[in-house]
């Protein structure tokens, strides 16, 4: 039986016009695509519409997949590129599958021999690095640090030392209504000379990236409010 394939659908970090930071081909695959496996249909549904679908969405066939999704729900979703069909991953904002529950659909579909084919977009994670100065050679990210604060410390202790001792850039992030009790965390638990990156609704008019040193943050400290942001650290030895 022919299978259809999966294309890899970026979206905007913010609420700016798609055509100003995803290519061409996509809109061209999206025009023809009916069936999406999304992480929230409205949001899926307002930036297809933003993306030239509007008029045309209620024809289009969702299917949910989020922290909620049961393995076998998952596992059914194979039956979807059935006769050829292809279908298209959405994610909240920027990648799919990239610190994103898409990444159990592209698993999937490497089990099933079915082609995985991405698409070019926004990337907060290496947009926050490209811009931060920091160790571009050698880097990992940490996905979220633990939302209990002595967890927390301890985590953000952990990292300065392996970036300092590896020369290594470590990227994390925080929901946004945590953001300034990790920056607070941060300034207060890291050496002097660590230099931190904040970089915040990158892409945005109001776009905010900064790398300072602790020591040089401690003079002025920010505040983040709920931006969506991403922090990175390199350690000194």
């Amino acid at each position: 039986m022919a299978t259809g394939k999966l294309y890899l659908i970026p979206t905007p970090l913010g609420d700016n016009d798609p055509r100003e930071v995803l290519p061409a081909p996509l809109f061209e695959t999206i025009s023809r695509l009916s069936c999406y496996v999304v992480e929230e249909v409205r949001t899926a549904r307002r930036f297809l519409s933003s993306a030239g679908m509007k008029g045309h969405i209620q024809e289009l066939e969702f299917h949910e997949l989020n922290e909620h999704t049961a393995d076998r729900e998952v596992d059914a979703m194979a039956a979807l590129f059935n006769d050829g069909r292809d279908v298209g991953l959405i994610t909240e904002a920027g990648l799919p599958a990239v610190a994103d529950p898409g990444a159990r659909l592209v698993a999937l579909c490497h089990q099933k021999n079915i082609e995985v084919v991405p698409f070019v977009g926004p990337s907060s994670l290496m947009m926050a690095l490209m811009s931060s100065g920091l160790n571009g050679q050698s880097f990992a990210f940490c996905g979220y640090l633990p939302a209990k604060t002595d967890e927390r410390r301890k985590a953000i202790s952990a990292i300065e030392r392996r970036s300092a001792v590896e020369n290594q850039t470590q990227i994390f992030i925080e929901t946004p209504y945590r953001n300034d009790q990790m920056l607070a965390d941060l300034l207060s638990f890291c050496k002097a000379d660590t230099r931190i990156t904040l970089a915040c609704n990158i892409t945005m008019p109001d776009a905010y990236i900064r790398t300072k040193k602790v020591s040089d943050w401690k003079k002025q400290v920010p505040v983040l409010g709920k931006r969506p942001c991403v922090f990175l650290l390199l350690g000194k030895k």
